[in-house]
């Protein structure tokens, strides 16, 4: 089959090498965002560029003479990996077969930008990802396959995304490929009265409670490591954390009740956090006690409001 690709960063690049390693489809050209000012190279480019593919990089697909480009590759499929840029149906639908996408989730599970994020936040159990046949609306196209995998107790986003979702979905990308070549790809339904809608994580969201049941809090800041990364505030200053670890033992919520070279202790319902690491504004990621005794925190202060 003749290919586009449409990605970006490390995964998009992933995606074209895993489809050049199996020297069986075409890959006619490479789209990706169009360069940011001061900013590396994107990986795909970069990569497509070195084996010889055209890149093209739109800032919207919109555009009459952008559409008559991608026509003019007259390609069977479009795979879009890692797409931040709205794409509209008659681009979408260009290639012979359409336009399949990615969303690392199980759709209609936590549809939109933080897929990854809230499902851990949420103390879910299990995840995975979906290629589905993109629409107008956000991730609610018909889905081609999913692949689901646990959610460990401890995982951060880099244990479920990175080791888990990541190398699975690049190697998928194989029968995403066989599939449309058989001719008989699936196309399965969505069930809207299961699906769910999450905004981007951001800071906004991820401000701990310190007076909430432990394993909220846990989960909270495994959900958001590194990115955008869990916080607190000392002295009015505010503090990222990351690293934890859930401990025993009761006591007033909100008070630091242990300092060592393990890191902070800090009360919450029903049980502890150890913070092991953190990030103060404007510094760069620390050990906890080190951040503790640069600080002056002793122990029987609070952390948070």
């Amino acid at each position: 089959m003749r290919l586009i690709i449409m990605g970006q960063q490390a995964f998009g690049k992933d995606v074209l090498q895993k489809i050049l390693m199996r020297d069986v489809d075409e890959v006619v050209a490479v789209y990706c965002e169009p360069d940011k000012e001061k900013k590396p190279i994107d990986p795909i480019k970069e990569f497509a560029l070195e084996k010889g593919i055209k890149v093209i990089q739109p800032d919207n697909f919109s555009d009459t003479d952008t559409q008559k480009k991608l026509k003019s590759f007259e390609a069977d499929l479009m795979i879009m990996a890692f797409v931040n840029i709205f794409v509209p149906g008659e681009a979408r639908d260009m290639p012979r077969f359409g336009s399949i996408c990615f969303h690392p989730s199980l759709l209609p599970l936590h549809r939109g930008p933080s897929a990854v994020n809230w499902p851990i936040i949420m103390g879910k159990e299990n995840s995975g990802f979906s290629w589905f046949y993109p629409t107008d609306g956000l991730d609610e196209g018909d889905v081609l396959l999913q692949w689901e995998c646990p959610i460990g107790p401890n995982d951060t986003v880099i244990d479920l995304y990175f080791k888990k979702i990541y190398p699975e979905a690049v190697n998928s990308v194989s029968t995403v490929c066989d599939l449309f070549r058989s001719g008989k790809p699936p196309r399965i339904v969505q069930d809207e009265a299961k699906a769910t809608y999450e905004r981007r994580c951001t800071k906004k969201h991820t401000q701990i409670d310190w007076h909430k049941p432990v394993r909220q809090v846990y989960d909270l800041i495994r959900g958001s490591n590194p990115a955008p990364g869990a916080w607190t505030t000392y002295k009015e200053k505010v503090i990222s954390i990351y690293d934890s670890e859930i401990l025993g033992g009761d006591g007033i919520s909100g008070r630091v009740v242990d300092i060592s070279s393990q890191g902070i202790t800090v009360q919450c319902i029903g049980g502890r956090i150890l913070v092991k690491r953190v990030k103060p504004d404007a510094e760069s990621k620390q050990t906890a006690d080190s951040w503790a005794g640069m600080s002056n925190l002793t122990v029987g202060e609070n952390l948070g409001t």
